[in-house]
């Protein structure tokens, strides 16, 4: 049995975080399914921002759309929504079989709407009808602002990818967004059951502190902030209150590992899927990081409900000097403006490669 397929039988869904008109095209997402038990993907506008640089899958609709008018963002909207929709209709029997639980793909709106709450919750109703598919979600970043749109979209029954998730009271944060969207649907007497998932960021933590702790904690806070969230999740998962909306016939939000691809090249590439081995949760990962646990990784033992040494090893980061606090507000910033910058870079190379393709450049 592949690694892959021991993660699955373990309760955990494996997405790619990933995709291209060459993995549609060759049929690579499609191996991925059949071989390494992959039951859905995520993407961002840093992965189209690469697969438009590194080849020339997407000049011809470019050409076109561009020569019936459409603004580079337009643009970006149409092709990430054509290639969204093949990917969705590829994972669509994962999503029949589980009754929804699994075979999402995700689309997200435009990270210049980050701090506007109005427009994001327009843009994501927009992306939503214009995706036309069952299990297309919408990401929404977990920022102050975003976190109305959140619930404010949960209620209109638009599927949400919370993301850009640092810590357990970021998660709780927007799980608390997602349960009040739900609340009102089953106040006013609409169905309850509108997907979402929480994805918490791991390995960025690691980034920002290394050099900056002693050898021991290295490469150990970001495990350790996502054992601090799963003891959040599963509290939530058992509280009275989300059980009276589960017997209303509610969904639970899902929790997904993000960022869970290696920073530090002297640490083992599976690092961040071994140690986050839990039923109900998702990992969403690179190709890199799939061919690799596919290969030679393990299934870790399963993430203790409590927590585990979550805290103490936190303390020791904190007696180390790093404020977990004010570092998950400074790392949630950075996300925010990190992908504003691969937006603008996204725009600009459609405009250059349009200019290319029709000589004016």
């Amino acid at each position: 049995m592949k690694p892959t397929q021991a993660l699955h039988d373990a309760g955990q869904s494996l997405w790619l975080d990933n995709i291209t008109r060459a993995l549609l095209d060759e049929g690579t997402l499609d191996r991925y399914i059949a071989e390494y038990s992959v039951t859905g993907l995520t993407s961002n506008p840093t992965i189209f921002d690469k697969a438009i640089e590194g080849g020339h899958d997407y000049d011809a609709d470019i050409a076109d759309r561009k020569a019936a008018g459409a603004s580079d963002e337009e643009v970006f909207f149409e092709l990430a929504v054509a290639d969204l929709r093949r990917a969705a209709d590829l994972l669509a029997p994962s999503h029949d079989r589980t009754d929804g639980v699994d075979g999402w793909v995700s689309l997200e709106v435009s990270p210049l709407l980050a701090h506007d709450t109005g427009s994001t919750i327009d843009e994501a109703r927009a992306l939503h009808r214009r995706a036309a598919r069952d299990n297309l979600f919408i990401k929404i970043p977990g920022t102050a602002e975003g976190l109305p749109a959140i619930e404010e979209c949960i209620y209109s029954g638009v599927p949400v990818n919370v993301t850009l998730l640092f810590s357990a009271e970021q998660y709780q944060a927007a799980a608390e967004a997602y349960l009040r969207g739900v609340e009102r649907r089953v106040a006013d007497g609409l169905d309850p059951a509108v997907p979402s998932v929480a994805s918490l960021f791991v390995s960025r933590w690691d980034k920002a502190v290394a050099g900056r702790v002693p050898d021991e904690l290295r490469d150990r806070l970001g495990i350790a902030i996502a054992r601090q969230t799963y003891h959040a999740y599963r509290e939530l998962l058992d509280s009275p209150r989300w059980q009276r909306l589960a017997n209303e016939g509610a969904r639970p939000q899902r929790l997904l590992w993000a960022s869970t691809s290696v920073k530090d090249p002297e640490a083992p590439d599976v690092l961040y899927v071994a140690a986050l081995t839990a039923p109900f949760t998702i990992n969403t990962m690179p190709d890199r990081t799939l061919e690799a646990v596919a290969d030679h990784g393990k299934v870790g033992e399963l993430l203790p409900a409590d927590g585990g040494d979550s805290e103490e090893v936190i303390a020791a980061f904190a007696r180390a000097g790093i404020d977990v606090g004010s570092l998950a507000g400074e790392l949630q910033r950075e996300g925010a403006d990190a992908f504003v910058t691969s937006w603008k870079d996204l725009l600009d190379r459609i405009g250059s490669r349009h200019k290319q393709l029709s000589g004016a450049g």
